[in-house]
């Protein structure tokens, strides 16, 4: 504000130093006349203060134009600048005028108030912002930063980045406005959950904790080195806007809104009297009168706008009395003070009236002396006495102090020496011209006395405008009292209650009341807001002694009358058929009695100091009056400067329709591009500074929210971010307005709204249609939060023909549906050029070039479906069929270029699976997709891929294991030989290669199944079969002997088939209940097969063992040889040691049976097999030897027989237990009768031959096992 004591001078100073740079432009300006055409287009810009000056670069109508020497062009150049100067001062003066009416609507609010249930909006991301944030991201992923987080935690990221952070779409959702800290939060959260349900579970470590911690991470990165204390700090300086303002704040706003400069706003503050709520409640009075007399002229005139029904032109009229008789009501409802409550409610109920206030009815409302309320609080501050002498300086002091008709206050005791107090008491009081009554006393001495001495007294009238300053005061003393020079020194303070708007002396004389020119104490009293009254009071009197009611009187300054004495400066106040004439003994006085009474009346004449008129009709005349109040001087000084049009400009004479368009574009204009992600809401502050314009100026409700609609669409359509819940608002406003619902009590609709509101209607259609197609692109991973879907729901309303009819769903779902078609396009479109698919065209690629194109540009396809099934499709869930029709015509763009990059592909290569599993493995697990037209279209084009596939993998495998097992080796490899590994890995792999295609067709995929089960058996049976051959082949190359050794191959043959036995299990059988055909069959060969393989190989033993005992053959008794070999074996052994004939056979069979047996042990890896084998061998065995001694039941055994059957027999039988042979096998009756013949024999020949066994028999002895070992 500007110091009061500021000089002229000093001000002239100021004003020149702030808009002299230009000083061409008022001066220029004025050259040409005003076109009332121009609107605030014009070149002024927000910054409209001196206009702009002539200057070489100006811009002006002619700038862009060549320079040419032509007297013709040059004035045309000057002609243009001088337009556009012109244009830059109008819009000037425009934006200065409209600041008046705005200020006064921030000073003085009677209708609206801040809200305080606004949403809070969030800080916006700005291009250096977002910048800034990929960076410190960046720098998390390259380990620079020391946030300590696991390896999933830094997928998270890494994937936030790439997928959200670099997205092109967040790039321009961040050039809109509308992307906020708080949206980059919440989609990383969004993008977590997912990742950290999947995460398995920890033991005392919940997923929630796992999320808060990550979001804390994440909030580190976001946040960087800042310190978050200084963040907050920023945050709460820049959240001004978002909370209530106060007054100061309001006015700064506005400036930067409209470009005022600072010191223009305190010109006009001052000159306004913004800071006296009187003047601007005043001013409200008379603007409403001013409305109620237009309301009355256009009536008269009959100059209606243009209704689109004639009847609503006397509708018109209601609703503007209507209009401002609520204002009036609402401006009544503000608090003037405690008293003249019953009058208040009366009058309030009058101002409800439709019909204009007529003064003819204020008899009606005539106020009583009852209804003047006024109370008083008076301080008074006793501080010392002086005179004090006769008095003994020990003698205790006092005061009391009261006010008449009230109660009485004492001070503390003092001593006469030093009679000080600075004692305050407080007092209440219903009299104007109160009576304050001091008296000192002093404390008698005498035993007797029953009262106090009063030494003295003073009575005293204060006033509202009395001193507020401690004064001495002579007091009245009593005769007897020997000091009579008492003074007293005290300050009375009288405080104006809020209804009494002036008080003073003053001179009157009047028709009906005050009929003597005499002297009065008068007090203008406000008793309501549109009731005041001028009273006069005596002293100590509660009710006035007479009033008069202002009601419907002017005030004027007039000219001393003759023949009244008394008074100096004269002023009246008239009304038809009374005069009030009134005289001030000054001339101040009389300007501020005046200016209240002007502010009481609510007149439009506003009343000029005849001390002002001659200083205007004066030439030169720059001295300000002395005697003028501060107010004037302020005026004078806003007159210097040219803003008195602007200060006593009538409001009623202006077009505030168009002004507050004005007003209205430029805040927000303001208010979006400000720190917030407003998404075109105003601030609390600003909704309230419009709502207070709106009411106070007559602004109809529907042409404001058309203008907003149409500011918010051209926003919208320039790339902005605009929330449509607030588009939905003002839209259901206005189609409720033109179809007559009276959403604010208005019901006149005039055609130039109508006319509006459906070209905005269209305009609006045609925008969410472009949004609904974009979606993706204007509501990126689904921000702002129900954007969407708030989309949705205006699109339906707006669709709707009146706001009773719905609109058929049918209707609103062939939009939708069209809209999304389009948005497959834009989607694919897009997506192809970024996968960068079109530089292809036109240059040679190679195939697998191609294919490696289409697979990435799958991946993004399926990126695209996941994300809009993740962010949009809760928005669309009611119409998800279009939704799921949107992914397929999407799908089926991509079919094109998918069915184009495969036709390229040369015949029989398999490279193209990996795209059908990538498809297929996202489609299969969407509800909406599985077996739908792209996903059958898929299929069709890799079955045929397939069932080839299959074919050649059939005659390849067939083909292997042919070739296979003609070079086999019969070497172990793993579990078999290298044939049957081969085989079994590649019906395995082919198996896992269909199943993991997930193929979705029951019918096809089960054919499959049959198909690859089939071959396996086949396969497996033909290398079952292969493996038999091989091996009977092998066993007929072996020795016969007890030389033989079964070789490896035969153990891997066994193997093999022990293979082929556990991968038939895996690879023959079926799931399907009584499908298990094939693997029943070949589990029936396989064993079917060993058995024969181990008949054949127990057959060898057994013929091994036959040759041993044809070997003792030859000393069966009775035949040539045995004699002879006995007479020879006797003879010989005189002269050498002759060894024992039958042992080394023996030995070597037994040799031969362990060897074999740990060769099968170790080597065959099925032991059931091994089992089978030993029991079969075992029970040949004995069999073969029970027949050959069963053959010799009649003969002895010849001695060496005996013994090499004995150690045989013993030797199989515990070689054999010791192998695992069950005992009831081992202890067989073939074994019993040959121990029995055994034994026998034995006794037979240790009677014949003496000790000719050499220890050998058949019962068990420990010394022969250590032998033998």
């Amino acid at each position: 504000m500007l110091d009061p004591s500021s000089s002229e001078e000093e001000s002239e100073e100021l004003v020149e130093e702030e808009s002299g740079k230009e000083p061409l432009a008022p001066a220029t300006a004025r050259l040409s006349p005003s076109r009332p055409g121009e609107g605030p287009g014009g070149g002024g810009g927000a910054g409209g203060g001196g206009g702009g000056g002539l200057q070489p670069g100006g811009r002006g109508g002619g700038a862009a134009r060549p320079a040419s020497p032509s007297p013709s062009v040059a004035s045309e150049k000057e002609k243009d600048e001088l337009e556009r100067l012109q244009r830059e001062e109008e819009e000037r003066k425009r934006k200065l005028q409209l600041y008046v009416f705005v200020m006064r609507c921030i000073a003085y609010p009677f209708n609206a108030k801040q809200p305080t249930d606004m949403a809070r909006r969030q800080q916006k991301i700005s291009k250096q912002q977002l910048q800034t944030i990929k960076d410190r991201f960046q720098a998390f992923l390259n380990g620079e930063t020391q946030i300590v987080a696991d390896e999933a935690f830094i997928n998270a990221v890494q994937s936030y980045y790439e997928v959200f952070l670099k997205s092109d779409r967040v790039a321009r959702m961040v050039q809109s406005g509308g992307c906020s800290a708080n949206d980059s939060r919440e989609v990383f959260k969004k993008h977590i959950e997912k990742r950290v349900r999947s995460l398995p579970e920890i033991d005392g470590l919940s997923k929630e904790t796992v999320l808060s911690s990550w979001m804390a991470k994440f909030d580190a990165i976001y946040r960087g080195e800042e310190d978050p204390r200084k963040q907050q700090a920023r945050m709460t300086a820049s959240a001004a806007s978002e909370l209530i303002l106060s007054k100061e704040q309001l006015y700064e706003m506005f400036q930067n809104i409209l470009g005022i400069k600072k010191f223009e706003h305190q010109l006009l503050y001052n000159a306004c009297q913004l800071d006296n709520p009187d003047e601007q409640a005043a001013q409200i009075r008379r603007e409403l009168d001013g409305r109620l007399q237009m309301a009355e002229q256009i009536a008269k005139e009959r100059k209606f706008p243009k209704f689109v029904s004639k009847e609503m032109e006397n509708m018109y009229i209601e609703e503007l009395k209507s209009s401002v008789n609520l204002l009036m009501a609402n401006l009544e409802s503000m608090p003037v003070s405690k008293g003249g409550s019953e009058f208040k409610l009366q009058k309030l109920k009058r101002s409800h009236n439709t019909s204009i206030i007529d003064m003819g009815e204020e008899n009606e409302n005539q106020l009583s002396k009852s209804d003047v309320v006024l109370s008083f609080s008076l301080e008074v501050v006793i501080m010392e006495v002086q005179g004090l002498k006769s008095l003994a300086p020990n003698r205790i002091v006092y005061c009391t102090m009261e006010v008449e008709g009230g109660e009485k206050l004492q001070t503390d005791q003092a001593e006469a020496s030093k009679p000080t107090w600075g004692t305050q008491g407080d007092f209440t009081t219903t009299h104007a011209l109160p009576a304050v009554k001091v008296k000192l006393f002093t404390e008698s001495t005498g035993v007797l006395a029953l009262e106090d001495k009063e030494l003295g007294r003073v009575v005293l009238h204060p006033t509202p405008n009395s001193p507020k300053q401690s004064e001495w005061h002579k007091m009245t003393v009593s005769k007897n009292c020997p000091d009579q020079d008492l003074k007293i020194k005290l300050a009375v303070r009288m405080d104006k209650p809020q209804n009494m708007k002036h008080s003073g002396y003053l001179w009157a004389i009047g028709k009906n009341v005050w009929k003597r020119w005499k002297k009065r104490f008068f007090v203008l009293v406000q008793v309501s807001q549109y009731t005041f009254a001028m009273c006069s009071y005596r002293e100590k009197k509660a009710e006035p002694q007479e009033l008069l009611q202002l009601d419907g009187y002017t005030v004027d300054y007039t000219d001393p009358q003759p023949g009244l004495e008394g008074g100096r400066a004269f002023f009246n106040a008239v009304k038809e058929g009374d005069t009030v004439i009134f005289a001030s003994d000054d001339e101040q006085d009389r300007i501020l009695w005046v200016q209240a009474m002007y502010r009481a009346t609510g007149q439009s004449h506003k009343p000029v100091p005849p001390t002002q008129v001659q200083k205007l009709n004066a030439k030169g005349g720059n001295v300000p009056q002395l005697d003028a109040p501060i107010s004037q001087f302020y005026a004078d000084r806003a007159q210097k400067h040219g803003m008195d049009e602007f200060i006593s400009s009538n409001p009623c004479n202006f077009d505030h329709a168009s002004l507050f368009e004005m007003v209205q574009r430029l805040t927000l204009d303001h208010r979006l591009n400000d720190s917030y992600s407003c998404l075109g809401w105003f601030s609390p502050g600003q909704v309230f500074v419009l709502d207070e314009y709106c009411a106070r100026n007559g602004v109809r409700g529907c042409h404001r929210h058309l203008c907003y609609l149409r500011d918010l669409l051209e926003r919208a359509e320039n790339g902005a971010m605009i929330d449509p819940t607030l588009l939905h608002y003002s839209f259901a406003f206005c189609a409720s307005h033109v179809h007559g619902n009276r959403p604010d009590g208005i019901g006149t609709v005039t055609v130039d709204e109508k006319e509006r509101f459906e070209e905005i209607k269209e305009r609006l259609r045609l925008l969410l249609e472009n949004q609904i197609t974009h979606f993706r692109y204007c509501f990126p991973f689904g921000r702002p939060e129900g954007a969407l879907k708030a989309t949705l729901s205006l699109l339906e309303r707006v669709l709707m023909k009146d706001i009773v009819t719905p609109v058929p769903q049918e209707e609103v779902k062939t939009v939708i549906r069209k809209c999304l078609e389009q948005a497959a396009l834009v989607n694919y479109t897009r997506l192809s050029e970024y996968a960068k698919i079109e530089e292809n065209v036109g240059r040679l690629v190679t195939p697998a070039k191609k294919l490696e194109d289409t697979i990435r540009l799958a991946e993004l396809v399926i990126e695209v479906l996941q994300q809009n099934e993740e962010h949009h499709a809760e928005a669309f869930a009611w119409w998800s069929d279009l939704m799921v029709e949107h992914a397929e015509t999407f799908l089926s763009l991509f079919a094109v270029d998918m069915d184009a990059a495969l036709e390229v592909q040369p015949p029989d290569t398999w490279d193209s699976f990996p795209l059908f599993q990538l498809l297929n493995d996202s489609l299969r697990s969407d509800y909406n997709l599985c077996n739908g037209k792209f996903h059958k279209h898929l299929q069709d084009l890799f079955a045929p891929l397939v069932v080839r596939y299959v074919d050649l993998m059939e005659s390849s495998i067939a083909q292997s294991i042919h070739r296979g097992f003609e070079r086999e080796s019969w070497e172990p490899v793993n579990n078999g030989s290298g044939t049957s590994e081969d085989l079994f890995w590649k019906l395995d792999a082919l198996q896992t290669f269909i199943r993991d295609l997930h193929w979705p067709e029951e019918e096809f995929g089960k054919h499959l199944e049959q198909r690859l089960k089939l071959m396996a058996s086949d396969m497996i049976e033909s290398c079952v079969k292969r493996t038999r051959i091989a091996f009977e082949v092998k066993l007929q190359k072996t020795s016969r002997s007890t030389d033989f050794r079964v070789p490896q191959s035969i153990c891997t043959m066994f193997n093999v088939m022990v293979d082929a036995k556990a991968q038939s299990t895996k690879l023959c059988s079926m799931e399907m209940g009584q499908e298990h055909q094939y693997h029943s069959k070949i589990d029936e060969l396989i064993e079917e097969t060993v058995k024969e393989m181990i008949t054949l190989l127990v057959a060898k033993f057994v013929t091994i063992l036959e040759g041993v005992l044809a070997k003792l053959s030859r000393y069966d008794e009775g035949t040539l040889f045995s004699s002879f070999l006995s007479f020879t074996v006797k003879a010989a052994s005189k002269y050498v040691d002759v060894p024992k004939p039958g042992m080394d056979v023996a030995d070597a069979y037994v040799t031969f049976v362990r060897h074999s047996q740990d060769v099968l042990r170790d080597k065959v890896n099925e032991e059931m097999y091994i089992e089978r084998l030993f029991d079969q061998w075992y029970t040949s065995s004995m069999n073969v030897v029970c027949t050959w001694l069963t053959d010799r039941m009649d003969l002895q055994l010849h001695i060496y027989q005996l013994k090499t059957l004995i150690r045989i027999v013993k030797k199989t039988y515990r070689d054999f237990r010791l192998q695992g042979v069950l005992d009831s096998t081992l202890n067989s009756k073939t074994y019993e009768t040959i121990r029995n013949r055994l034994t026998v024999e034995e006794a037979t020949a240790s009677v014949s031959e003496g000790g000719g066994l050499q220890g050998i028999t058949m019962k068990d002895s420990d010394e022969e096992d250590e032998e033998d070992d």
